[in-house]
């Protein structure tokens, strides 16, 4: 907690956000269907839609309850990918059984070797479950810092906004209702956050805790998954790509990784520091240390030598995105710090915006995006 004083704070506030969240969420369940239900329609398609609501709440509704586990037991990291698969299950379920929908359309390039489209089946939906899994963590990993998850999970949600209403009000939309729903879990998710944001921007009144973290990403998946967007919805997620490929080698232990990966408070700077983590050099493997050397020769690590008792030792700082900011800009107060990687997470939005629509055509006919 990067404050002088160390004043008590509530935490965990995400679960109260949550839990507003879905009060709204079941009271706005009929609304939709009004006409629906005032002229006895009996379409399967307002069945489907029915059913694609309901799952999208169910399947945040789970991960709310792995959120708050996290808060009250402390969960271990395999644990946290194995829950948000299960609370991915209702989603896929009901995706199999309404839209089943498992093609791809084929880059121009390739067409000429695979055709125009490839059903990859049963890998679909991996990939589906593995994109639930990776947006519910990922915004738990780039954390840590006052206003940082709420601020980037309002940039996301306000770029999803306006691609949704892009494509809902385009020439050549033919997933309207999806758009649509994808509208309805985004916008009171926006109010909510905005709330948030105001009592946890620095100097925060309250923390997120966990369960924000992942309701808010597997928030993204759903809308994603339902929305039929899941390309789009990754590249709104570029610097969590990055900074967990960033830090993928404390992640399987190739290199030290303490519990802990925040940037480290100089209260007489009144500034954050990049954390290190401390190792002997003899104890890496050999893919570790030409890993080192090759981010430290292009300024992704910095690394410094110490011999204690003959023995060699090294101090990197830790592998997060930002630890990464933090050694290229020097010591930041918190908030300025937040504002950086907020303004890293709009400006990689807006070339997400940039690779989906005019560079996508080099690559995709209009009708098929």
């Amino acid at each position: 907690m990067a404050k002088k004083d160390h004043p008590v704070i509530p935490e965990a506030l995400g679960i109260l956000v949550s839990g507003v969240y879905l009060v709204l969420m079941f009271l706005f369940i009929p609304l939709p269907f009004i006409n629906d239900i005032a002229f006895e329609t009996e379409k399967p398609e307002v069945f489907k839609r029915f059913i694609s609501q309901l799952a999208a709440l169910l399947s945040v509704c789970c991960t709310v309850f792995l959120g708050m586990s996290d808060d009250i037991f402390d969960l271990r990291w395999r644990d946290k990918l194995f829950l948000p698969t299960v609370a991915s299950l209702p989603l896929l379920m009901v995706y199999y059984v309404t839209y089943h929908l498992t093609v791809i359309v084929v880059p121009l390039p390739l067409r000429p070797y695979l055709g125009t489209n490839v059903d990859i089946g049963i890998l679909y939906y991996l990939y589906m479950g593995f994109l639930a899994v990776f947006c519910s963590n990922a915004i738990n990993i780039l954390a840590g810092i006052n206003g940082l998850e709420v601020g980037q999970s309002v940039v996301i949600t306000m770029s999803l906004i306006v691609f949704n209403c892009i494509e809902l009000f385009g020439e050549q939309c033919c997933q309207s209702q999806a758009h649509l729903l994808s509208l309805y879990l985004l916008v009171p998710f926006l109010g909510c956050s905005l709330a948030l944001l105001k009592y946890n921007w620095y100097p925060a009144q309250v923390f997120v805790g966990d369960t924000f973290c992942y309701f808010a990403g597997m928030l993204f998946a759903v809308v994603g998954i339902l929305g039929h967007f899941s390309k789009t919805l990754l590249l709104m997620f570029l610097p969590q790509i990055v900074n967990f490929a960033y830090s993928l080698p404390q992640l399987f232990r190739l290199v030290p990784c303490p519990r802990h990966r925040l940037p480290r408070y100089d209260p007489q700077q009144d500034r954050s520091l990049a954390s290190t983590t401390k190792f002997k050099a003899s104890d890496l493997r050999l893919v570790a240390k030409v890993g080192i050397r090759l981010l430290k020769s292009v300024g992704l690590l910095r690394v410094t030598e110490s011999e204690v008792q003959g023995e060699c030792w090294l101090e990197c700082n830790n592998l997060t995105l930002i630890n990464l900011v933090l050694i290229h800009s020097g010591p930041l107060r918190e908030d300025r710090l937040c504002f950086v990687l907020l303004v890293i997470q709009i400006l990689c939005s807006c070339v997400a915006f940039i690779i989906r629509y005019p560079l996508a055509y080099l690559f995709y006919n209009p009708t098929a995006l």
